[in-house]
């Protein structure tokens, strides 16, 4: 199955993401109808691998999407799931912490959201906001976040050990696209509903939001569950990198369907 060169998009375990040295509007050498074209092709595989790893019910995948505000997780979500069986792909959007989820360790509300055997999950933002926008925001003092790093790469280590494969993405999206998808939800009344008030002061901590993901990627890309980097300021050029991503770890897990029973 083609797609995207993945070793292009790899944070390799134990390397510096290098997150400024990577153009959020490469095309990865494609034209636009091109890679829609691979997409929708990719899309039909990860239904059909979908289906037998529904089957199979022994594992599961685990999508973690991750980006400044307007980097475009809901739109990716989208594309590359859109004609997916709804039974086996389950979507969650974590916020800020409320109610029971602050009576508990961060990771609490984390491990209840995890995919059951023979699905797919997607996780909207997730663990690494308890260190990125809490460290962003000098929300808990910094020995405390800090040690989260090591906390997150033994439960991927765990998770992945039980049989949860991990992809985890960070889409990159330039300083002038985040504003100008900003400015959007201001202009369009079809996307106001989207636009919060501190939007704005997000968008003045662009370059504090980057520095901080690049220190999370670079300590918590590992071998058993690696960072890629995906160009966001294209659409379909995120969508079909991670189109390409998730479908690459279905075929990597590759599951079977099961033996059914015997005839009398």
């Amino acid at each position: 199955m083609p797609g995207a060169p993945l070793e292009q998009l790899l944070v390799v375990p134990g390397q510096p993401a290098r997150l400024s040295e990577r153009d959020p509007r490469d095309t990865l050498g494609l034209e636009k109808d091109d890679a829609e074209e691979q997409t929708k092709n990719l899309r039909d595989r990860i239904d059909e691998l979908q289906y037998l790893l529904f089957a199979e019910a022994e594992h599961a995948l685990l999508l973690i999407l991750q980006g400044v505000d307007a980097s475009g997780k809901d739109g990716v979500i989208r594309r590359v799931f859109s004609g997916v069986n709804p039974q086996g792909v389950h979507v969650t959007s974590f916020k800020a912490p409320v109610g029971a989820e602050l009576e508990h360790d961060y990771l609490w509300r984390i491990h209840a959201a995890l995919p059951p055997r023979g699905t797919i999950g997607v996780f909207n933002r997730s663990q690494y906001e308890d260190i990125v926008t809490v460290g962003v925001l000098g929300l808990f003092p910094e020995a405390v976040w800090k040690r989260r790093g090591g906390h997150i790469r033994e439960f991927e280590r765990m998770l992945v050990d039980e049989g949860t494969s991990i992809a985890k993405v960070f889409l990159n999206v330039s300083r002038e696209e985040q504003r100008e998808r900003l400015q959007e939800r201001i202009d369009d009344p079809r996307k106001r509903w989207k636009f919060r008030a501190g939007d704005l002061e997000v968008s003045e901590r662009y370059d504090q939001y980057v520095a901080a993901y690049e220190a999370a990627i670079t300590e918590t890309s590992t071998e058993w569950a690696p960072w890629h980097v995906v160009p966001a300021d294209r659409n379909w050029v995120k969508a079909y990198a991670t189109a390409s991503i998730v479908c690459d770890l279905l075929e990597r897990i590759d599951p079977k369907l099961p033996e059914g029973p015997k005839a009398p």
